[in-house]
């Protein structure tokens, strides 16, 4: 019982210190007397290209939410990158559907699902995010706006993904792949020298989906979720499971507990683990920086890695994982 009393004194004591250690980062934030985090981009995967276009951004005193647009935009017009925009696998009946959200230094967002014939789904997605009263626009929705916004139609499908579709009704099996092709969606996530935090989410979704589903790209606080107080982090891997716990929120909420973004990333996993069934069969990563420039990542799976680039060097890192 000592014991016991102990512990739950320890843990009382331990809830307070975080909590007045986050008020403390907050009013020396709000008086100016804490640094700003050093300028950087991280992005999901191998994207070193998407890094170097952001950081260009960046470099020449750009908002971070204009170099994390230019950085995912680089992808998406990559037909060689199967996951995302131009060349993106399609769905079971052979349409290219994309899902894109992106969100500023002030909580401002914009998204976009289930889009169709438009190459850069996050432009769309920004506009949707400045030119509206909205945070989603959908289908045939979100492309009227597009269209109205002179973005042009394209034929998304390339023949190397039509292949890919082909090959598939064979069987016409669905069966998540973990790492397919080593990428997935690319989240990224800035620092511009200002300081301010802006991140962007781009897809095509899984291949072969059902034609209309949506996964956690485009949804604020699942595949993206940005605080400039606290930091950011982006998902990647297997949609559902992601929406189902608010991934990338619970990661931003457990940094502004205390944890740094490691640890958060590492507890938004475990908890995947402890809910959800099936997890030894599909992947989930996540991504995070916080306001001091530290930067974690973990999945379930080996494999999931990421690009950090500090100071014109860009670096690949391998992201811890569960198994």
């Amino acid at each position: 019982m000592a014991d016991r009393r102990k512990f739950i004194a320890r843990s009382l004591l331990g809830s307070v210190g975080i909590a007045l250690g986050n008020i403390s980062r907050a009013a020396h934030r709000q008086a100016g007397i804490l640094a700003a985090p050093p300028p950087m981009v991280v992005s999901t995967w191998n994207n070193v290209p998407a890094n170097k276009t952001a950081w260009k951004v960046i470099k020449k005193g750009g908002r971070a939410l204009d170099a994390v647009e230019q950085g995912v935009r680089r992808v998406e017009a990559d037909p060689e990158d199967m996951s995302v925009g131009y060349g993106g696998r399609p769905d079971r009946d052979g349409k290219v559907t994309l899902d894109a959200c992106i969100m500023d230094e002030e909580g401002n967002c914009g998204s976009v699902c289930f889009l169709q014939h438009i190459m850069h789904p996050i432009s769309v997605a920004r506009l949707v995010m400045e030119k509206t009263p909205h945070v989603m626009l959908a289908g045939d929705g979100a492309l009227q706006f597009a269209l109205e916004n002179g973005f042009r139609q394209t034929n998304l499908l390339t023949a190397d993904a039509e292949k890919s579709w082909e090959e598939w009704k064979v069987k016409s099996q669905y069966q998540p792949v973990i790492n397919i092709e080593n990428h997935d969606t690319i989240g990224m996530l800035g620092i511009g020298q200002d300081g301010r935090i802006a991140g962007a989410c781009t897809t095509s979704g899984a291949a072969f989906k059902m034609h209309g589903r949506v996964g956690d790209s485009p949804i604020i606080g699942a595949g993206l979720f940005v605080d400039d107080e606290i930091g950011a982090a982006v998902a990647t891997g297997l949609g559902e499971a992601v929406i189902k716990t608010a991934g990338s929120f619970l990661v931003v909420e457990l940094m502004r507990q205390g944890m740094p973004p490691q640890a958060a990333c590492e507890e938004a996993i475990r908890r995947i683990i402890r809910k959800q069934k099936g997890y030894r069969e599909f992947q989930v990563g996540f991504l995070a920086l916080n306001r001091e420039g530290m930067v974690g990542a973990y999945a379930i799976h080996p494999g999931f890695s990421y690009v950090l680039t500090r100071d014109g060097a860009h670096e690949m890192v391998q992201a811890g994982s569960s198994f």
